[in-house]
């Protein structure tokens, strides 16, 4: 059923006349009058009781109130449809679903809150998801943009720099270490290293750096997630390899202590990603837009 057909009976209805409804919908009246009698031969049912039309009124059957009640009703829908899509476009509702994991997700905040003052309205979601994963989500469709921090090396696929972070040794204030601005890799076979057990390039990049120097890596503490791993630091239970941005608050309160590493430097770039086959919501271009500006 095409609902221009219910438009057609509800304006003639609304008019009481099939020649005044012709003139309102710019048609013939044979045409509007051959609109009706498809819409009641889909139907099944006579819509206008013939038998009861006068001059000055058209009188509807059972089947036919039945019909306007419902093609006001979709009516409606779609004047909501149109003030709805009107506000997409003028990022005046919304939402924007961001793929992200626990560390990721704070290179996010200062372009979100910048995003929520230009956007107030649109409804912001940072989904946690497996950083491994969200390549594969963003083409099936089920996030808008994602964030990592590794190139996937997929054609279909779109990145921008959000924020070039490293991944930093940290001890505590109080560790043996915290004095000094450098240590050798050879100086770190006595330490106990509080890691993170999710699978990383970075993890990985630690344990071939320690492999390479034929130093012992004793990752006797692992933990779910970065925040347990800043305390048992903190606490002097351990050492750990953290990304920056993750410590910098501790960092710049002396909570912890960044010591460097001379044999290792392992960059750490944020990267958004985005489908390039696919077109982007209003939300999600307003927001590609708040980080084009930010990082240019």
């Amino acid at each position: 059923m095409e609902l221009y057909a219910l438009q057609v009976f509800a304006t003639i209805v609304a008019e009481q006349s099939f020649s005044r409804a012709a003139e309102r919908l710019l048609r013939t009246q044979p045409a509007i009058s051959l609109t009706l009698q498809r819409l009641e031969a889909e139907l099944g049912e006579p819509l206008v009781d013939r038998s009861f039309r006068t001059a000055k009124k058209l009188v509807l059957t059972d089947a036919g109130q039945v019909a306007l009640d419902f093609a006001r009703r979709f009516e409606n829908l779609r004047e909501e449809m149109s003030t709805a899509l009107a506000e997409l476009r003028d990022n005046a509702a919304g939402r924007l679903t961001i793929g992200a994991n626990e560390s990721s997700t704070l290179y996010l905040l200062p372009h979100i809150e910048t995003y929520r003052r230009l956007y107030p309205k649109i409804k912001v979601q940072v989904r946690r998801s497996q950083s491994s994963k969200i390549p594969a989500e963003l083409l099936d469709g089920n996030l808008e943009l994602g964030v990592v921090s590794y190139d996937p090396a997929d054609a279909r696929l779109l990145s921008r720099t959000l924020y070039a972070d490293a991944l930093v040794f940290i001890v505590s204030p109080v560790h043996r270490f915290a004095g000094r601005k450098s240590v050798s890799i050879t100086d770190l076979g006595g330490e106990t290293f509080i890691a993170h057990n999710v699978v990383s390039p970075y993890r990985e990049n630690v344990m071939r750096e320690f492999r390479r120097h034929k130093v012992p890596l004793n990752m006797d503490v692992e933990m779910p997630t970065l925040e347990a791993i800043r305390k048992l630091v903190q606490s002097n239970e351990g050492v750990a390899f953290l990304p920056r941005m993750v410590v910098r608050q501790e960092l710049e309160r002396r909570a912890l202590v960044e010591v460097r590493v001379k044999e290792m430097n392992i960059e750490r770039p944020i990267r958004l990603l985005i489908p390039r086959d696919r077109t982007l919501s209003h939300a999600a271009q307003a927001f590609l837009d708040v980080v084009k500006k930010a990082v240019a």
